[in-house]
């Protein structure tokens, strides 16, 4: 808790400078989330407001599908604009996209991740040292958190499974991280099946839970590690008609969830704040243009735990993630 208090208060210390961040010398950023979905829309509504705030250009591209495939031509194609100062861009591979964003750096564009991090994340110490910030959450104590949640909804007992989306992904490795240590630490009852991954499609996950509610009958619960995980995974178990008997733990607060939880099937949602990471990125390079030195290299955003008795909360109920026209 102190770790997080500290980290909040550097993030809002650099924050403060952002106000006066854009000086003569306008800069122009570049915007990439990982894919389509409604946490990158939240996310690019945070990056779109700050940037109206601050009168700040921001170009950005959104890749129509999940890989390093779709994000590199992208992010090469913003490096060869040749105006951009700076670009924020949730890296779909921790590893792989280190060559293509220090290429970025090489050309004079600084790097801030938001959601997904290079490496091991630890931008001071670690191997990978150039972006400027992590904006995003603590994803493994997320993980730890769906675990004690789904943990509870079943009694302590059974058998659960993971669905997960792509393989060394920083979020979901995370995610998966922190979900099997917290069961193997405190639920020696509880049986944990997967990751299965679903490479970011919905149909996936959801053909890949009907096959685990096939060979185990006895499934008492599922953790659905981002979007289309826990839509998928939420909607195999309400097409087999097990909601309630099975639950469903989803990372993500989108409606899709939302509305599985009003039909019994996900009894928790996990509320990450896209918005909060899209705004402060371009804070934070405002405030990196106007010389501030001291921004934090790591900034953990938080979490909204939703369940059916506070949803209705605006307390809460703000955390759904909300795009219009949707």
């Amino acid at each position: 808790m102190k770790k997080h208090i500290l980290l909040l208060a550097a993030a809002s210390t650099a924050i403060a400078f952002a106000s006066a961040a854009v000086a003569a010398d306008k800069i122009k950023i570049g915007f990439i989330p990982g894919v389509v979905d409604p946490f990158y829309q939240v996310m690019q509504l945070g990056v779109q407001q700050a940037a109206k705030d601050l009168g700040i250009e921001v170009v950005t591209q959104v890749p129509q599908t999940w890989g390093v495939e779709a994000e590199t031509p992208i992010l090469d194609s913003m490096v060869a604009r040749g105006d951009l100062n700076y670009i924020i861009t949730a890296p779909v591979e921790k590893d792989q996209m280190v060559a293509p964003l220090q290429a970025a750096v090489d050309a004079g564009i600084k790097i801030i991740t938001v959601d997904t991090f290079l490496g091991d994340g630890d931008y001071a110490n670690g191997a990978v040292k150039f972006p400027l910030s992590y904006i995003g959450s603590d994803n493994e104590m997320g993980g730890r958190i769906s675990a004690a949640g789904l943990a509870k909804a079943i009694g302590g007992k059974g058998t659960v499974y993971i669905n997960s989306t792509n393989p060394n992904v920083s979020s979901v490795e995370a995610r998966e991280k922190g979900f099997k240590a917290e069961m193997a630490e405190k639920y020696p009852d509880i049986k944990v099946l997967g990751p299965d991954y679903n490479l970011d499609d919905m149909n996936k996950a959801q053909q890949q839970t009907e096959a685990v509610l096939q060979q185990n009958p006895d499934l008492a619960g599922v953790f659905g590690t981002n979007v289309f995980s826990a839509q998928g995974a939420g909607t195999a178990v309400s097409n087999a008609g097990l909601g309630g008997k099975v639950q469903v733990v989803a990372y993500d607060a989108t409606k899709a969830a939302m509305e599985l939880m009003d039909k019994g099937v996900v009894s928790l949602v996990l509320a990450q704040k896209p918005f909060d990471m899209g705004y402060m990125a371009v804070q934070f390079a405002a405030a990196d243009n106007a010389g501030v030195t001291s921004l934090p290299r790591r900034v953990e955003t938080g979490f909204a735990i939703l369940d059916k008795d506070n949803k209705s909360d605006p307390n809460f109920s703000r955390f759904i993630y909300s795009v219009p026209g949707q």
